[in-house]
């Protein structure tokens, strides 16, 4: 007797297709013990009635399961759970207890409890997500990504795929960083010169555990990057924030015995504030008199699509004091998780070796995916495709703001994704975000952006890179009435 088919449903969150869908509920009702070995399967008739697809999807599925020995076929009996099948473990679900460990106590150096933004993880539900650095699938090439992939499991690149390079990196990525992305900034390195990153953030962690100690000191810009500063105060150096100004980061504002400089010249984080050439050397001339280095994190160059941008501080750098960090994840997308450190040898040979104590180095089949879709000239459409689309949007949104009376602080003249805002100090932009996500409006509150106790809480980010044009106008619509009605609440009490 065959198990009831009525035991059979597909998920309604389930990703993948119909016939992967299948074969994980077929599989997971296995290795839960719902289906015993020797238990008969519905034919592939019934099942796929049951379900509603076509009967080819379950008889592929089914014929997948047995490829690998979860289903059996006895001629024209029909599938049987396979007696090789994988066995649920068979132990008693351990009494519950209780904790007596004082974690007050026990943990030595606390990492939670920093300023990094969370994001609501079902932002792509909200009607209006104006959030920074989430990509929009209708931008993506998923198409060419996906054939990459394929190509990277084939059996050519069967040892890149599953090789432990322990410290080292994939060279053909290497080689495309090094030949073809480097020279576009201005900047040539050899492949000793060049290590990859779990994304950019990984890069400037890796950079602050081998550059800095109790002992020294680090200036960053106020505002900054906030991920950076939960990285330095774990590092426990010394911080310096430097208020930035309209061309970012005043080199004369910088201590004399700062050791690490942290930077964003190309589009300031979050102002997007570009360095002028005249500043990018004073600064250097700067670093160089203090023998400071300088950490230049490449941010947004890709979406300069107003005009070209200007060189990377690291083309300017005579002497190595440079460390580059650039990132393929704002250009692709954020779960990539894909990065690169340029800096002199003796740097990156150190980096090398701590990032080959904690992670060994990013996953072989990443890398490989990641050379292809570069090589071929993918990324290079995807960011002319990008570079349009974001375009428009901006001008839509410089609109919709002018004509609702936002005031911008802050736009990047060379492009970006995204405005630096400012509302009236009487707001709290935290509880303006609050406020508009019951309105499904996310928007960025900026006092996280910001250094010390007396923060700012007027300031506000709004990025343009996650939804469309056509709901852009509605999207600040919403978010200047919230701010009237703010604006009346506090004149009222």
């Amino acid at each position: 007797m065959a198990l009831p088919v009525e035991t059979f449903f597909l998920h309604p969150d389930t990703q993948g297709t119909l016939q992967s869908q299948i074969q994980q509920m077929i599989a997971q009702g296995i290795l839960s013990g719902r289906f015993q070995r020797g238990e008969k399967l519905p034919s592939t008739r019934k099942l796929a009635h049951h379900l509603g697809v076509s009967r080819i999807t379950v008889t592929i599925a089914y014929t997948e399961l047995l490829a690998n020995d979860y289903l059996t076929s006895k001629g024209r009996s029909g599938y049987f759970v396979s007696a090789n099948a994988p066995v649920p473990p068979a132990f008693a679900p351990s009494a519950a207890t209780s904790d007596a460990v004082d974690w007050n106590r026990a943990i030595g150096q606390r990492f939670s409890g920093g300023d990094t933004v969370r994001k609501p993880p079902d932002w792509a539900g909200y009607r209006y997500p104006f959030i920074y650095g989430q990509a929009d699938p209708e931008l993506f090439d998923h198409a060419n990504w996906r054939l990459c992939a394929l190509k990277a499991l084939g059996q050519k690149d069967f040892t890149a795929l599953t090789t432990d390079y322990y410290d080292q990196d994939d060279p053909q990525l290497i080689e495309f960083i090094a030949r073809h992305t480097l020279p576009r900034r201005g900047i040539t390195a050899a492949p000793e010169q060049i290590l990859i990153t779990l994304g950019a953030q990984n890069a400037l962690w890796l950079t602050t555990q081998v550059l800095l100690t109790q002992r020294r000191r680090a200036a960053i810009e106020d505002p900054c990057y906030h991920a950076l500063r939960d990285i330095l105060n774990q590092s426990r150096c010394h911080m310096t924030p430097v208020r930035v100004d309209a061309d970012g980061m005043p080199p004369d504002a910088i201590p004399p015995d700062t050791d690490v400089i942290f930077t964003t010249p190309s589009h300031q984080c979050p102002t997007t504030g570009t360095m002028p050439m005249n500043r990018r050397h004073d600064l250097l001339e700067r670093a160089a008199a203090m023998d400071a280095l300088i950490v230049e994190d490449d941010y947004e160059f890709e979406m300069s699509f107003l005009k070209n941008p200007s060189p990377a501080l690291k083309s300017l750098d005579a002497d190595g004091r440079v460390i580059y960090v650039g990132s393929f994840s704002k250009s692709l997308f954020p779960g990539l998780r894909l990065g690169y450190l340029v800096g002199s040898a003796p740097f990156i040979r150190e980096a090398r070796a701590l990032r080959a104590n904690v992670l060994r180095h990013p996953p072989g089949h990443v890398q490989r995916t990641a050379a292809y879709y570069l090589s071929l000239g993918h990324h290079d459409a995807l960011i002319r495709r990008m570079g349009t689309a974001l375009h428009e949007r901006r001008e839509v949104m410089a609109q919709a703001i002018a004509e609702t009376g936002l005031q911008i602080a802050g736009q990047g003249a060379y492009g970006g994704s995204s405005f630096w805002m400012r509302a009236d100090p009487a707001i709290d932009t935290k509880e303006l975000a609050r406020r508009l996500q019951a309105r499904s409006v996310l928007i960025e509150p900026g006092h996280a952006f910001f250094s010390g106790h007396d923060r700012p809480r007027n300031y506000y980010r709004l990025a343009y890179s996650s939804l469309p044009a056509n709901r852009i106008a509605k999207g600040i619509d919403r978010v200047a009435e919230e701010m009237r009605s703010m604006q009346e609440l506090a004149l009222n009490e």
